[in-house]
């Protein structure tokens, strides 16, 4: 099986071990609580930070307790369970077995959620979710107590999606804090959150969130449909729900937008559309998508219409050359030199003299460096990741130059297409970008401006063809929708704006 560290290989034993806990697992647990006490025992061989605790009350009634070592908070199980039983005994004129299930049940505790289970795959999986588990004897079911005590990471901005104006918190790795973000913001009774397990070992909680009467429900079957058809043994990020429930998973282009932003999910569930968390990770899936969405940046509804509306352009702009400008460079240079302007042709002619290689094998390679830079700046300690990225780029770039490797113009193209695609405020949606780069620069390098119009039409028909969860992705531009296109070239003043709601 392939992991996030190689193949992996299981043995024989392995095997068996595993074949005996499934055959535990699927039965419910007996009244005799030295035999369920075995049960677990066996289930949780080998594991040391399960933790078997035995109690007598006033040397008669037999309890005990498992839990896990550091997922429980101590302090709640001494003081909340351990001495009102140990201490304060049993309440009076109640029987010796079902006087616990009622201490736990009403007030004799003062634990919030306790609840009755007798099935053993669920008793197992609740106590390795940080639950504690009471067995009483004589009585075929366990008493689960919520006493968690998960350390976490605490509610920081977002690293991936800076904002000027607007809030600075971002989700974090536990679920229940992430969607009480999303309370906090929506605090309506419609905003529901349905809970599911995916992955057979992980069994990783997934939270789908919509607004009921504002959300579509064909996206929201289609999630949910998608969502539990997902068979895999373990699902350790969100990512691995992206791939596994998009449509086109050979598009370049994501089909699901992500964010680490509590306002970006609200505002995107305010429009209609679902939202999917998953516990471990704080980045959140929103879906549909469009590609109208990937250029939007969070704070663009913060602040003044007319100001907003010049910088969309601009990321417009910059996104088309992001993509066309090495090509339309190598197109124009090398196949239609007559359409530049003669002065700056004789220049660009003159820098590349000394070249050893064609334009083309000179944008490629610099391109490759380039996506080297970056992801090195990525993969380094922060300390020195920007350091070697942008020192990096200079000192190569100059050295290149000055060795006659390449020349200059093509430093200034790649740099500039490089900075471009910084510009696009999502950074999952500079990738496609990107890569388009690549097969657009070889159509030029062999057919020139043709080459290129061929790339750019493949692109759009690709687009026009691309769907997520039944939404075109290039509404409300294709197909046209008129009063969609107000939050699409411009951004509307809100006094002027009606209360209108995404409709895929």
């Amino acid at each position: 099986m392939m992991g996030l560290f190689g193949n992996t290989q299981q043995n024989n034993e392995g095997k068996t071990n595993l074949n005996l806990s499934a055959e535990n697992m699927d039965k419910n647990i007996g009244k005799n609580i030295l035999e369920n006490v075995e049960t677990f025992k066996k289930i949780f061989n080998r594991s040391s930070d399960i933790m078997f605790r035995e109690i007598k009350i006033q040397g008669k009634t037999k309890l005990f307790l498992i839990y896990v070592d550091g997922m429980v908070n101590t302090d709640i199980v001494i003081s909340n369970i351990l001495e009102p039983l140990m201490y304060a005994g049993l309440p009076q004129g109640l029987g010796a077995v079902d006087s616990v299930s009622e201490m736990l049940e009403q007030d004799r505790f003062t634990v919030l959620q306790t609840k009755k289970v007798s099935s053993v795959n669920d008793i197992s999986e609740s106590i390795l979710k940080g639950n504690l588990a009471l067995f009483i004897d004589g009585e075929s079911i366990a008493l689960l107590a919520d006493v968690k005590k998960i350390e976490a990471r605490s509610i920081q901005e977002s690293a991936l999606e800076p904002a000027l104006r607007g809030s600075r918190e971002s989700f974090t790795e536990n679920l229940r804090t992430n969607t009480t973000l999303i309370r906090r913001i929506i605090a309506s009774p419609n905003l529901k959150v349905e809970e599911l397990k995916i992955g057979k070992l992980t069994r990783t909680d997934v939270a789908v969130v919509y607004i009921e009467g504002v959300a579509s429900i064909s996206v929201l079957d289609k999630v949910l449909n998608r969502i539990k058809k997902i068979q895999m043994d373990g699902v350790l990020e969100s990512g691995i729900i992206e791939e596994s429930i998009e449509e086109n998973h050979f598009s370049p282009f994501p089909q699901i937008m992500n964010s680490e932003r509590p306002d970006v999910v609200a505002a995107g569930l305010l429009e209609g559309r679902v939202a999917i968390l998953t516990n471990g990770t704080p980045v959140a899936l929103i879906a549909p998508m469009t590609f109208w969405a990937g250029v939007q940046a969070p704070d663009d509804y913060h602040q003044r219409f007319l100001f907003v509306t010049m910088i969309r352009w601009v990321r417009y702009i910059f996104t088309i050359l992001s993509v066309l400008f090495p090509s339309l460079y190598i197109a124009l240079t090398n196949f239609h030199p007559e359409m530049v302007p003669p002065n700056l042709m004789l220049n660009i002619a003159a820098l590349r003299e000394r070249a050893p290689f064609p334009t083309v094998i000179e944008l490629l390679l610099m391109e490759f460096m380039f996506e080297g830079l970056q992801e090195a700046g990525i993969r380094l300690p922060k300390q020195i990741g920007p350091l070697v990225s942008i020192v990096g780029a200079l000192v190569i770039g100059e050295a290149a130059v000055s060795a006659g490797i390449i020349s200059a113009p093509i430093v200034i193209v790649v740099s500039g297409a490089g900075i471009a695609s910084f510009i696009i405020p999502r950074y999952s949606f500079g990738f496609p970008l990107r890569m388009l780069r690549f097969p657009l620069l070889i159509l030029s390098g062999i057919f020139g401006l043709f080459g290129t119009a061929v790339g750019i039409c493949t692109i759009f028909i690709h687009l026009l063809h691309l769907h997520s969860f039944g939404t075109p992705y290039l509404s409300p531009v294709a197909p046209l929708n008129k009063r969609g296109l107000k939050d699409v070239l411009i951004r509307w003043p809100r006094r002027l704006a009606k209360n209108e709601r995404y409709q895929p």
